[in-house]
């Protein structure tokens, strides 16, 4: 199995260092009590960009050789990963090209722009927008950083492991975000890598959950992109995915999957429980917990990975308006 190790991703940390922020973990009262262990919440949401794939998109910057640099990046996004990419290309200096789907929420797009990247706006799902891509990278010579399955991604997005391990070294079970896997396959190398014992679990939402459905297949399959409060988790793993999904399929313990409704459920608990502002992908963890479906012996640590939620859809939904298929 071609994989990341964990030296992959300690050679990593150094390498961004001094680009991301080392975020804070806190305890949750509420959870805890609930759940009847510590349960731990990673504040990724603080991150620079607002979510974890400022990691990822450091990380493979930092590793491209210099005449790549010249030439440029281009990747698809649902969002997060292309203002992550924008940012570290603006730090560079670099040209970045970001190729999203009509499902993508406006704020995420304005905020792109804002960065200096320029916005492609393609189809109605990352597939299509991968369509673009490719069609950059043949005819302008873009490199093209896609948003998981690349191995500096997924080391970048490995770090955070790392921290949690640090932060909660006794931790029995760790909740991450499931979409392609970039996020879910770097965490669980860095924990299961310094901590073997610990159980790694995938979360995402039940409208096209790509992974799952894949790993249920035994392959890579397509699965059609629904709207769903979970945006930042939607879109395929490629057809040719070569490393989020064999080490997924490795490396996690179960995948949960999470109605609408839950995840609504879980951005309103962080933010009258907790105090904190998340989106819907943001929120999957803590919405796991609170549906019931984590079975947990010992310290839980939930990773909430982004908070880049349009604040008139977060309003929407922290007072219990109808949420409809999607609101954010």
């Amino acid at each position: 199995m071609t994989t990341v190790s964990l030296n992959d991703i300690r050679a990593a940390r150094e390498r961004i260092a001094s680009k991301v922020e080392y975020t804070p973990i806190t305890i949750s009262t509420s959870l805890s009590k609930r759940l009847g262990v510590p349960v731990h919440l990673k504040l990724e949401h603080r991150q620079i960009t607002g979510s974890f794939k400022l990691r990822g998109a450091s990380n493979a910057i930092a590793s491209l050789r210099a005449d790549e640099k010249a030439r440029g990046v281009v990747a698809a996004s649902t969002g997060n990963h292309g203002r992550a990419l924008a940012h570290a290309a603006k730090l560079e200096g670099m040209r970045a090209v970001i190729c999203m789907s009509r499902l993508v929420p406006q704020n995420k797009l304005d905020e792109i722009r804002r960065l200096g990247a320029e916005v492609r706006i393609v189809g109605n799902s990352q597939d299509d927008a991968q369509q673009e891509v490719e069609r950059l990278v043949a005819e302008e010579g873009l490199v093209m950083l896609p948003p998981f399955d690349h191995p500096a991604i997924i080391a970048g997005q490995g770090t955070l492991g790392l921290e949690m391990i640090e932060q909660v070294p006794e931790a029995g079970l760790v909740l991450v975000q499931l979409s392609g896997g970039g996020l879910a396959s770097g965490v669980a190398a860095a924990v299961k890598g310094v901590s073997p014992g610990t159980k790694v679990i995938g979360v995402s939402m039940a409208r096209g959950a790509a992974m799952k459905a894949s790993l249920d297949a035994g392959r890579p399959v397509l699965v059609e992109e629904l709207p769903t409060l979970a945006d930042s988790l939607g879109g395929g793993i490629g057809l040719d995915n070569r490393l989020t999904f064999p080490m997924c399929r490795h490396l996690l313990d179960e995948i949960i999957l999470l109605g609408e409704d839950e995840i609504a459920a879980g951005i309103r608990h962080a933010y009258a429980q907790e105090r904190e502002i998340v989106e819907g992908a943001g929120a999957v963890g803590i919405a796991a917990l609170l549906a019931g479906k984590v079975k947990a012996e010992g310290p839980v640590v939930v990773l909430l990975s982004g908070r880049n939620i349009d604040m008139n859809a977060h309003r929407r939904i922290v007072c219990g308006e109808a949420i409809g298929e999607r609101a954010a």
